[in-house]
């Protein structure tokens, strides 16, 4: 049960479908800055993710013509752009949080961010994100990830193969794995998806609402990121009961523990013979996955998510 329901109206942008879905679970209004077309950054309500009621769009056109009680930012651009050429000075002044999804690009503790504002409430989505950043003055706060999945959907593990789920990843090349990904397809049966997969070999792009499913059957997820954060794949999959392999890099070192709910390493080799261990033990896998589950249930429940983001809200108007 959600303390203090004080209903607030929150101005934000469609950056990350999923992750605005969730974080759309709290008890607040949640109205989308749109342009004509949907380009990225202002898509709106569009796919196939379930919205709800309480999520509006504005077009950006309009923004300065309406009443808010919180600006939520969730990109650069949006920050340091719209900020000053979509909002109204009014506006401006409202209470506000910018969300960091990742970790910083440039420079893995040295870069600072642009945000550099003691009265804005700079929220990161792992702890270590929140340690890499160098956040001047701006006071932060961490709020883990929580998710939701289709109820009936578990892990079954009868297919004696590997799933990564990664978008773009020939374009994104070595920060996501592309090379990691290459050379452990030689040695372990994966199949990838997400978009633009095929130009890996891979098989495409699943739906939202259709991953966890189609994933499900799978004998292991396997990361092969070098450096980013907490992937909402890698959640929803140890919410389905799917056993986790991984780089033991950035907050997935803090999340998986080797014999209990996966296992993750920085030598490629040693990935590559947990993997081939899995195929070979489907009971080990299906154990392994009860302990995803485990702690996917404990940590990254959608309920602990709501009840952060209200209390953060709530925080920064109070």
């Amino acid at each position: 049960m959600l303390r203090d329901c004080r209903r607030l109206r929150v101005l934000t942008w469609h950056v990350h479908g999923n992750y605005l879905y969730y974080l759309t679970q709290a008890p607040h209004d949640f109205y989308l800055v749109t342009r004509p077309g949907h380009p990225p950054g202002y898509a709106g309500k569009v796919g196939v993710l379930p919205w709800g009621d309480n999520v509006h769009e504005v077009d950006a056109e309009d923004v300065r013509n309406q009443e808010f009680d919180v600006i939520l930012y969730q990109h650069k651009t949006h920050w340091e752009h719209d900020r000053e050429h979509v909002l109204s000075e009014a506006q401006r002044r409202l209470p506000r949080v910018y969300v960091e999804h990742d970790p910083p690009q440039d420079n893995p503790f040295q870069q600072w961010h642009w945000v550099d504002d003691p009265d804005t409430l700079l929220v990161h989505v792992t702890h270590f994100n929140r340690l890499m950043w160098d956040c001047g003055v701006t006071p932060t706060r961490v709020i883990e990830h929580g998710v939701v999945v289709p109820e009936r959907v578990r892990y079954t593990g009868e297919l004696g193969r590997g799933i990564v789920v990664v978008n773009h990843l020939a374009q994104r090349g070595r920060r996501l794995g592309a090379d990691v990904f290459s050379e452990v397809r030689t040695r372990v049966p994966l199949d990838l998806v997400g978009m633009d997969a095929e130009r890996l070999g891979g098989l495409g792009e699943v739906g939202n609402l259709d991953l966890a499913a189609f994933s499900a059957r799978y004998r292991f997820f396997f990361n092969p990121i070098r450096w980013t954060s907490l992937g909402l794949a890698i959640v929803e999959a140890m919410t389905i009961g799917m056993p986790i392999v991984g780089l033991a890099t950035t907050e997935l070192a803090t999340v998986i523990r080797n014999g209990e709910n996966g296992f993750v390493h920085t030598d490629v080799d040693a990935l590559v013979d947990a993997m081939n261990d899995l195929l070979r033990d489907p009971d080990e896998a299906r154990r392994l996955g009860e302990g995803a589950r485990r702690t996917a249930l404990e940590r990254f429940h959608i309920d602990r998510f709501a009840q952060d983001w209200h209390d953060a809200l709530l925080q920064v108007t109070a």
